[in-house]
């Protein structure tokens, strides 16, 4: 059986979310962020060494990074949540898959870094909130012919791009002004892997 350590309040949610629409049966290690840091707990680090989540055992293989999971557990047990190999929704697939965490996420981290900053962090605040509103305007604009970011059907990307822009909401005033981006979050959340998702996680603060 899958094995899943899973922090609370983190990106670690996707990957549940992708087994209950894999249809996979898992078992959730629970972990806690440190109320007064926020950071996961030490004994992460006794699973791999950078102590992150989420992380996932399975047929002896301990894989990090939320990416390589998501590619993992389709390729090996739903190739349904992808479009055919080769063709040019796959490559699209491809790059939203990715895009998440290597392009999306970084200014959304360093919003949340600066406000924590206070005043020390001012001077960078108007070149990420540039960046910020640059990324949205693109999502935007790439949900405009399709619902989902790989074409007509939902795919693993949607569930990649379903953390960030669950937590540009409260960072980044995401709100209804972006209609594509508002209705994408309204149908991730209505469907009933997600919220069994949500049943098995507990408590996640960027669901609506």
């Amino acid at each position: 059986m899958i094995r899943v350590h899973h922090l609370n309040n983190s990106r670690s949610q996707r990957i549940l979310w992708l087994l209950e629409e894999l249809g996979l049966n898992y078992e959730i290690v629970p972990y806690a962020r440190d109320p007064k840091t926020m950071l996961a707990p030490d004994a992460l680090k006794r699973v791999h060494p950078l102590g992150k989540s989420p992380l996932i055992e399975d047929d002896g293989r301990v894989l990090a990074e939320t990416g390589l999971i998501a590619d993992y557990l389709v390729s090996r047990y739903g190739p349904h949540l992808a479009p055919d190999s080769g063709s040019d929704l796959h490559w699209r697939y491809r790059y939203w898959l990715h895009y998440a965490e290597g392009s999306a996420m970084p200014p959304l981290l360093m919003k949340l870094i600066l406000n924590r900053l206070g005043w020390l962090g001012r001077p960078a605040r108007p070149f990420v909130e540039r960046q910020l509103t640059t990324h949205l305007d693109y999502q935007e604009a790439e949900l405009s012919a399709d619902p989902w970011f790989a074409g007509p059907e939902f795919t693993a990307a949607d569930v990649m791009m379903s953390f960030p822009l669950e937590v540009a909401v409260s960072r980044a005033g995401l709100d209804a002004s972006r209609p594509n981006l508002w209705a994408f979050l309204e149908r991730i959340h209505a469907r009933p892997a997600y919220r069994r998702a949500l049943d098995r996680g507990g408590a996640y603060a960027f669901a609506r």
